[in-house]
């Protein structure tokens, strides 16, 4: 099926980005976030897990939550652009919340297609919060790769550790990927569930938090049995175009505040008697960061488009949006802060927090070189040594 025009975007699209920009605007501008999120300037700071339940109590009332939920598991079954136009601006704003974690896990949860699933998927539209815990000591983001064991006929225990667990001391329920003899299959986990323990990882990101969760003899109830044993990996598989396009909109979104945030800058701080956006050395790359951004912003709604209409596309499409995305934040990341001077490296500067969170996004579900070599892959075939 051919693409349709302008990515799909159409009202129904533009109003939703609009709507959020405008909220995120009202809830979480910069001085609000740092007030949140930036208190504790101290680098041997314990992890923290900060943010505003009332204003994320009104994002699950406007519907968010339940936009890539399918209309027959209680959602809106929004299209992916539209989802990936609420994530970009999520990330603009730098909004720290269970938003991109739960999104995700509906995804996969939604490739499932199982009365295990639907359930979850039915408690994401009323609210509820999820988190992917899928991934290995070694950040391993291969589907089949998990340091979870699943053991016992009839009912399950899991056993092991999963990593790299996003917000997971927001979220109400894991989505665990736990493996076993007849391979890998997909378990919905309170959090409070007995033999769970979450344990903080420090990272440098202050808009999120990430740690490693312990299962020690955790018993499945049949019913969050999402995925059985064997067919995990491909719910997994199928989510990935998702989860890397929507990874790409949020690293867009901070891109596009880095852009405007310096570009003003440049239009305002005077040096040498003389503005240091006259400067070639400045204003070149600031028009390179809007290149690269808006390059990285239309991969990233040709791979949501695609999902959408080209299913069998969207995994190369994916892969091309976040190789761009993690290209761009990176050059973006450093010149925003290069470009505010000696006061772009100081805590009181909000360049910090979209500098921080775009690091962490660059390396989130691979970097741009592991996205190139799964891109040659498909589109070249393994070429052997």
């Amino acid at each position: 099926m051919a693409q349709p025009r302008d990515f799909g975007f159409g009202a129904d699209e533009t109003m939703i980005k609009d709507a959020a920009r405008r909220f995120f605007n009202d809830n979480c501008d910069d001085s609000t976030l740092m007030a949140l999120v930036g208190g504790n300037s101290d680098p041997a700071r314990a992890p923290e897990c900060l943010w505003d339940k009332k204003v994320w109590q009104q994002v699950v009332e406007l519907g968010w939550t339940a936009m890539a939920v399918p209309e027959d598991a209680g959602g809106i079954g929004m299209s992916a652009v539209a989802v990936a136009g609420l994530v970009e601006e999520a990330g603009r704003a730098a909004y720290p919340s269970p938003l991109n974690a739960t999104i995700n896990a509906t995804y996969v949860l939604a490739a499932c297609k199982t009365d295990g699933a639907i359930a979850a998927l039915r408690e994401i539209s009323e609210g509820k919060t999820v988190a992917l815990a899928t991934t290995d000591k070694q950040g391993s983001w291969q589907s089949a790769d998990t340091d979870v064991v699943a053991s016992g006929s009839g009912k399950v225990s899991l056993n092991g550790t999963a990593w790299f667990v996003q917000d997971a001391g927001k979220v109400d329920s894991f989505l665990v990927a736990a493996a076993s003899g007849d391979g890998v299959g997909l378990y919905v986990i309170p959090s409070d569930a007995p033999g769970v323990t979450i344990v903080p990882d420090s990272i440098n990101d202050l808009t999120r938090d990430q740690a490693h969760v312990e299962f020690r003899s955790v018993e499945v109830d049949p019913a969050c049995v999402a995925a059985e044993a064997g067919n995990g990996d491909d719910a997994l598989d199928a989510a990935l175009p998702a989860i890397h396009t929507l990874t790409a909109a949020d690293m867009c979104g901070a891109g596009e505040w880095q852009l405007q945030t310096t570009a003003e800058y440049a239009r305002t701080r005077v040096q040498y008697e003389q503005l240091i956006g006259f400067f070639q050395a400045v204003k070149h790359p600031i028009v390179d960061m809007m290149i690269m951004i808006d390059h990285a912003r239309s991969l990233v709604y040709n791979a949501a488009c695609a999902i959408d209409h080209e299913p069998e596309q969207s995994a190369i499409f994916a892969h091309m949006a976040k190789a761009s995305a993690s290209d761009m934040a990176r050059f973006a990341s450093s010149r925003s802060v290069q470009f505010h001077g000696g006061i772009g490296y100081t805590w009181e500067c909000f360049v910090h927090l979209r500098f921080k969170r775009q690091l962490h996004n660059q390396l989130l579900y691979g970097d741009s070189a592991y996205h190139r070599a799964k891109l040659a892959d498909k589109w070249m075939g393994p070429i052997a040594a």
